[in-house]
């Protein structure tokens, strides 16, 4: 039994701004820009508006990826979103995502401008202008999709859910925690039983859905995510660690790690990105350092 008084709904909700925690002063609820600001735009093709959380990680890896597989056409300029300033109600970014979210990806290679939000829209966007890390046949695409999919909708348990009352919530209410804790290890359960048939989500193949799947939960069993590995026994879950140590040492995912990245050692940093060769002239020596084995 909780020892806190009923809760009792007020007539109307209303935006409070002593709640929310660290998250109070964007926590809205209209949408829509609050000021008008323009996004910039670089020369490459691709422009790519975002930070690096993990839903930002999920296309920087991607385009990494793909440029390392030769597709010259997904060169991209990143910019640098700064959310807890605000920076995603401008007018800019709101014309590019009317959901206020980041990433944002605009497509200058066309005639006209092609907007696309999303994070899993992203990748499939990508995957399917450049023919690259989703499966062709019909059967393994529906896999590739599915588990694109089943991160899209499981994800917020794990960040909204169980990271915002772990982490963030200014009051620690067990009940929340305990109902998304177990929740979150039902899912790594799921990841398990998977990774233990196949190399990979969709099989044999490096794809998408993994890269949608691993900034995740990938950094949540590497004790990178909200620092909970302990009390979620992470270490159970064996194939997810070798899944993800294997990800983590491609190098395209550590460069992607990087872009947009504003927390953890300056080392892993690269706040924006504007040409492969950010990497070498101001990060030579910044890369995240080689996972070891599980």
């Amino acid at each position: 039994m909780s020892d806190l008084p009923p809760y009792t709904p007020p007539r109307v909700w209303v935006p409070n701004p002593s709640n929310g925690g660290r998250f109070a002063h964007i926590n809205r609820a209209t949408a829509g820009a609050t000021h008008d600001h323009a996004l910039p735009v670089g020369r490459h093709p691709l422009q790519l508006y975002s930070l690096g959380t993990p839903n930002g990680v999920k296309v920087t890896v991607m385009l990494e990826e793909l440029l390392a597989a030769g597709h010259v056409g997904a060169e991209y300029d990143a910019w640098l979103i700064r959310i807890h300033q605000g920076e995603q109600f401008g007018s800019g970014f709101v014309a590019a995502n009317p959901n206020s979210k980041i990433p944002a990806l605009v497509d200058r290679s066309g005639a006209q401008p092609v907007r696309v939000f999303e994070s899993g829209a992203i990748l499939l966007y990508l995957a399917e202008k450049f023919g690259a890390f989703v499966p062709a046949a019909p059967a393994a695409r529906a896999e590739c999709l599915s588990w694109l999919f089943w991160q899209m909708g499981s994800a917020p348990f794990l960040g909204g859910g169980f990271g915002h009352f772990y982490a963030y919530a200014p009051t620690k209410i067990e009940y929340a925690i305990d109902r998304y804790a177990m929740e979150v290890k039902r899912q790594l359960d799921v990841l398990d039983q998977r990774l233990a048939q196949s190399a990979y989500l969709a099989g044999d193949d490096y794809s998408i859905a993994d890269m949608a799947v691993w900034p995740w939960y990938g950094t949540l069993v590497k004790g990178q995510l909200y620092e909970a590995g302990e009390f979620l026994q992470v270490q159970d879950y064996t194939h997810v660690l070798r899944w993800t140590n294997e990800i983590a040492r491609r190098p395209a995912v550590r460069r992607g790690r990087m872009v947009n990245r504003t927390s953890g050692q300056p080392a892993s940093q690269l706040h924006e990105r504007h040409d492969a060769s950010d990497f070498d002239t101001r990060t030579q020596d910044k890369l995240l350092p080689q996972e070891p084995a599980p």
